[in-house]
């Protein structure tokens, strides 16, 4: 039996209600409790640190198969273990797509032979991502699949859609979870995950509709674009009582659209009808940047959906104080350096995100006071393991032992060049922040430790 020992830092679990200083102890990969301990085979000194639940990072792109000059299952799983992140869940958006068992076992076992962190394979829910005909759905539950979308594409049918949320709601829990479950979140099966946008509406677009894309003189996609498929998901979610969940809202109308959706599913609760599941999340990107940054043509700047206006930022940190977006996420999409070296109109979108995840959140909503730590550590730890319905996202005795230790104080620059990631995309570099893990441990496995 081996045990491992965190010593005198600061413990929260927002699952518990817990942030005091104490000691937490880990015996065989699993957590067995708070309090004094006397020794273990293994100590870590965590004076001044905070010891919370292993990181969820519930939207990257790992690119394997298909695009390993981007990234692959283990470097962007050693990248998500440099910061702090224990768990992540990967889009399907491969080549081939994540559409069959067989691809989500292949996910499944890279990550188990890279020896980093915990990989979620996320299934497709078409076939090939075309939109046309549903995946194998069951068979990906079957080889490890906990969640489905199309992400990168939008399912434009809403017959589609509307069968998937029907299907998708018949894979309910089977094993018994070590952290608490309420019938709530056991209700509606696995979750699918939205990429919101009318395809017809942001066409040839490259960047935000707006004031700056007139100045530039280049196509832009309108927020209504995301706006519609958000509503209309939201309507077809309580039409079928299914799970769905918004990937990186990015304007002000679709979090007014989830906050509504939100109190009307807890009404449903309240009367006792039929209810559904809403949830969505933002990514530090459309938290912190707007469309003014496009003015420079910087293509790390170029995402989907594009950055939008101040207003839309204020919205989003708004949707994260008032819990109607409960999740944060990356949306980690490493692109190689001769891709976004493209022309801009011809640059792929996105950015690489798993390393400077926390130090960002921190910077941007932490340290302004937007949100609280216990706020913050639940919006990356247990939310988005309810919403992957994953046994994961706490420090309950019994519960897997995936903890991040961070230096809340430390402050430094990014440094692309330091990443673990493939890629380099990224626009932070350089950027002054605050706070860092200085400890990741995987199933009570020491993955990396900058504390002794």
């Amino acid at each position: 039996m081996s045990t491992l020992l965190f010593r005198n830092g600061r413990v929260i679990d927002p699952v518990q209600h817990l942030d005091t200083v104490t000691d937490l102890l880990v015996r065989d990969g699993e957590v067995v409790g708070i309090g004094s301990f006397a020794t273990a085979d293994r100590v870590l000194d965590c004076t001044g640190k905070i010891i919370c639940p292993g990181l969820i990072d519930m939207h990257v792109h790992l690119r394997e198969p298909g695009r390993e000059e981007d990234e692959t299952i283990e470097t962007g799983a050693t990248a998500a273990i440099a910061g702090g992140v224990t768990t992540v869940a990967c889009m399907p958006n491969t080549e081939p797509a994540l559409d069959t068992r067989d691809a989500a076992e292949f996910v499944i076992l890279q990550a188990k032979r890279a020896e980093q962190c915990f990989v979620l394979p996320i299934g497709a829910v078409t076939k090939g991502r075309a939109g046309k005909e549903l995946a194998e759905i069951g068979k990906l539950v079957d080889g490890g699949a906990v969640a489905f979308t199309d992400d990168g594409a939008p399912v434009a049918s809403a017959e589609i859609m509307r069968r998937a949320l029907e299907y998708t709601k018949m894979f309910k829990r089977k094993e018994k979870f070590a952290r608490p479950v309420d019938e709530f979140e056991d209700r509606f099966g696995k979750a699918v995950l939205v990429h919101a946008e009318i395809m017809e509406l942001t066409e040839g677009g490259v960047m935000n509709e707006g004031a700056v894309s007139v100045r530039l003189g280049v196509r832009g996609m309108p927020g209504v674009a995301e706006d519609i498929m958000i509503y209309r998901d939201i309507v077809l979610a309580e039409l079928t009582g299914g799970k769905v969940h918004i990937l990186h809202v990015s304007t002000a109308g679709g979090v007014d659209l989830i906050r509504q959706g939100r109190k009307r599913a807890e009404q449903l609760v309240k009367e006792g009808k039929p209810s559904f599941w809403i949830s969505g999340e933002a990514c530090p990107h459309h938290f912190i940047l707007t469309d003014e940054t496009l003015t420079t043509f910087d293509s790390n700047y170029k995402m989907a959906p594009p950055l939008r206006t101040q207003a839309d930022v204020d919205a989003i940190i708004a949707g994260l104080k008032d819990g109607t977006l409960s999740v944060l996420a990356t949306d980690h999409a490493p692109h190689a350096a001769e891709k976004k070296a493209r022309e801009f109109d011809l640059c792929p979108n996105g950015i690489v995100g798993v390393e400077v995840f926390l130090p960002l959140s921190v910077t941007y909503l932490v340290e302004p006071g937007h949100l609280t730590w216990n706020q913050m550590i639940e919006k990356m730890t247990i939310n988005p393991a309810k919403v992957l319905g994953i046994d994961r996202g706490t420090l309950v005795p019994g519960a897997v032992a995936d903890v991040t230790v961070i230096d809340p104080d430390v402050r430094w620059k990014i440094d692309v060049n330091q990443f673990k990631s493939k890629s380099r995309n990224c626009p932070y570099h350089n950027w002054p922040v605050r706070s860092k893990a200085v400890a990741t441990v995987v199933g009570g496995q020491v993955r990396m430790s900058e504390i002794g």
